[in-house]
């Protein structure tokens, strides 16, 4: 019985993940190889790909429908990890969004899968009914609690992605047009109120974004960046050899700004590849989708897909200066563990997906 789920294991979306990640232990490798410090990261994310590769493959072994009768509990402990932060939480660069259980760990990253799975239960259970504004009501009700915990935190980014994720889930479980204008326009009126609820350095953020010379000082990093994506040309400078990253002009080169260093040191192909990387993956995960033997299966796969296209649009925006500058990992390829371990669990609850979708072969 084993075996027959493994044969539908999808290998094209586990081969376009490991090359995701070789690609990304590379450039952490590359951008931190001039600073002896900062060494042991590369050695770091090759364990963090270890631990998730594993996980994702017990994940896709495991029966995704078995964490359907654990909604409630998954919520509860969602927001017990996010609560956590505020009570044993590790505050760094003015933000207090890690807990320290004998490794530091960013809640908000897990919390976005709990929260695809959360809200995938309570849509297909009312997928016939989110016409109606009570079911629609009820799961934004849902959604608000963590993302108002991760915003807190503060944590603006995450809080976006975790918005995101559930308006597409919401959204492809059947909500009418007329309901997602309504909201649309809520939302249009309440930016406002938004603004001026923002830590300062968020609104600054967002002004030198709209006028950089505003603040030289504030935006020298991403003109660095700019500087990085530029100079590469079509093929790059070579690995090891990009200026900018190698001679420390660009600063968090291994997590926020490493599009910049692989572009810079692969140039505009190597910027080509990744993209087209991550544009097969989300082909894969929406296959994926497509074939799912239910509504629970299809939403969960559909906010892991959202989760990685949202990350990958605002982290490479940002390095191209198209959005405001905000603490987003590229999706696979950024160094942080917190993100790459959630992300391999989410493709393994995919892989279970298509491991016992509705069709023979796909």
């Amino acid at each position: 019985m084993a075996g027959r789920y493994w044969r539908h294991f999808d290998i094209v979306l586990l081969v376009v993940t490991l090359l995701l990640i070789g690609l990304g232990i590379t450039m952490i490798h590359s951008a931190t190889s001039s600073v002896p410090e900062l060494a042991v990261l590369t050695q770091r994310q090759i364990i963090y790909a270890g631990v998730g590769l594993a996980l994702m493959f017990l994940m896709a072994a495991v029966d995704y429908r078995l964490l359907s009768s654990l909604s409630l509990v998954l919520y509860v402990v969602t927001l017990g990890f996010l609560g956590a932060v505020f009570v044993t939480g590790q505050a760094l660069v003015g933000a207090q969004r890690w807990i320290d259980i004998g490794l530091s760990v960013q809640p908000s990253e897990p919390a976005k899968l709990l929260t695809i799975l959360v809200l995938a239960r309570f849509l297909a259970d009312h997928e016939e009914e989110m016409g109606r504004w009570r079911y629609v009501l009820a799961a934004i009700a849902m959604l608000i609690p963590p993302v108002v915990l991760t915003y807190l935190q503060p944590h603006l980014s995450g809080a976006i992605v975790l918005l995101a994720v559930g308006a597409v889930m919401i959204f492809m479980s059947g909500l009418r047009w007329l309901h997602a204008l309504v909201f649309g326009l809520a939302g249009a009126a309440a930016a406002p109120v938004l603004w001026f609820s923002l830590q300062d350095y968020m609104q600054e953020r967002v002004l030198i974004f709209l006028n950089p010379q505003s603040d030289p000082a504030a935006s020298y990093n991403i003109e660095q960046a700019l500087i990085s994506i530029g100079s590469g040309g079509w093929l790059g400078k070579g690995l090891f050899r990009g200026s900018q990253s190698q001679l420390q002009f660009l600063r968090v080169s291994h997590a926020d700004f490493i599009f910049s260093v692989l572009a810079e040191e692969l140039g505009f192909i190597g910027a080509l590849v990744l993209l087209l990387l991550l544009v097969i993956m989300l082909w894969r995960l929406l296959r994926i989708a497509e074939m799912a033997r239910d509504g629970f299966g299809r939403l969960i796969v559909v906010g892991v897909a959202t989760v990685v296209f949202v990350q990958s649009v605002i982290n490479i925006g940002m390095n191209l200066r198209l959005l405001p500058v905000t603490g987003i990992p590229l999706p696979f390829v950024s160094h942080g563990g917190s993100s790459l371990v959630t992300l391999l669990l989410g493709l393994g609850l995919a892989q279970s997906v298509a491991m016992r979708h509705r069709k023979i072969e796909f």
